[in-house]
């Protein structure tokens, strides 16, 4: 890490916390392993329990203690307290690619853009159900963001791009207002529409541009966790549907899955015909579940963990589904809650 009297800090690494835990101290510790000493890392924290001057000697970070806000609003107080003229957004659950600041140097410049991003990878540590988690999320049945958990082939422009591992000028956050919203989570897709609508700029994906991000370790938190991004995705596209423009149809998908389910069984058990039309359907879905598991085998190399996903990938489809039209069409003001 820079020592501020010797050398310019060119990156300052901003990470939002409600509390010091092993994730956080294992994110630290391979950052301070970077072959770079031109960054700073910026924790912001709820009220912390023991002394803050200790735990910054042992992580190795300057920690801002600024109450039990969203993740948003603390990564706004980069505005505050970051030097760096790049800002690097992670979180604490997810430790970065030993070549992470480079790759991020050498694709900053280019003229006309404002921020990168790169894919969040299972880490080879994760338990088991972590990684039939982060399988599941690899699936070409999850949506055409697989590339946000497997490294693409080449470099692309995007619209939208998660904060777990994302980079953006210093002068073109401030332009904006940073974040400027308290949703969580979904407060990363309001950044990047800023960035493309207001400021003109471009979004790059870097596939060498790699953190490794832990996945939920149950099944109950992994479907809160997608549950969070249907609802978000459903209110989004009601609020602000320029980001749902690039995917539109897809994000629908799984809500009209819920739909044909119910109404469809309504229809089948008054029309013969339909029933076959019906059955027809949920077996072709189911034949598209198999492929997806034959793909992730060829992907992870593990049966136990391809097959595991099959439970995961339908729920995900159903609960997404619900919670998207939850979003889109109940849900009026959507305040952020704290919390894994």
């Amino acid at each position: 890490m820079s020592d501020n009297g010797h050398k310019k800090i060119l990156f300052s690494v901003i990470i939002p916390i409600t509390t010091v835990n092993d994730y956080l101290e294992e994110t630290c510790r391979e950052l301070r392993r970077l072959d770079k000493d031109n960054f700073e890392i910026l924790i912001f924290s709820n009220k912390l329990e023991g002394n803050v001057n200790e735990w910054e000697e042992r992580l190795g970070a300057k920690i801002i203690e600024i109450g039990d806000v969203s993740p948003a609003i603390k990564r706004d107080m980069a505005l505050k307290y970051a030097q760096g003229e790049y800002l690097a957004f992670t979180d604490d659950d997810a430790y970065p690619d030993a070549r992470w600041l480079e790759v991020a140097e050498k694709y900053l410049t280019g003229k006309g853009i404002a921020a990168i991003g790169g894919p969040q990878i299972t880490p080879p540590g994760d338990s088991f159900w972590q990684k039939v988690s982060g399988a599941m999320f690899m699936s070409p049945l999850s949506g055409r963001a697989v590339i946000r958990y497997v490294p693409g082939k080449k470099i692309r422009e995007v619209k939208d791009w998660p904060s777990v591992n994302f980079f953006v000028k210093r002068k073109d956050f401030e332009e904006i207002g940073g974040f400027s919203c308290g949703y969580y989570p979904g407060e990363d897709t309001k950044l990047c529409l800023d960035i493309i609508k207001k400021l003109k700029k471009k979004i790059l994906y870097i596939p060498d541009l790699i953190v490794y991000h832990h996945r939920r370790s149950g099944f109950l938190r992994h479907l809160r966790q997608t549950g969070k991004y249907g609802l978000h995705r459903g209110y989004f596209a009601k609020v602000y549907p320029e980001t749902s423009r690039e995917f539109r149809t897809l994000y629908f998908v799984p809500s009209l899955f819920v739909i044909f389910l119910i109404a469809g069984a309504a229809i089948s058990f008054y029309s013969p015909f339909f029933l076959k039309i019906y059955l027809f359907s949920i077996a072709f879905y189911f034949l598209l579940v198999v492929l997806s598991t034959v793909w992730l085998f060829n992907k992870t190399k593990s049966f136990l963990i391809s097959v595991a996903t099959i439970p995961y990938l339908i729920s995900f489809h159903i609960w997404y589904g619900i919670r998207f039209i939850q979003g889109l069409i109940f849900t009026k003001n959507l305040k952020s809650k704290l919390g894994r």
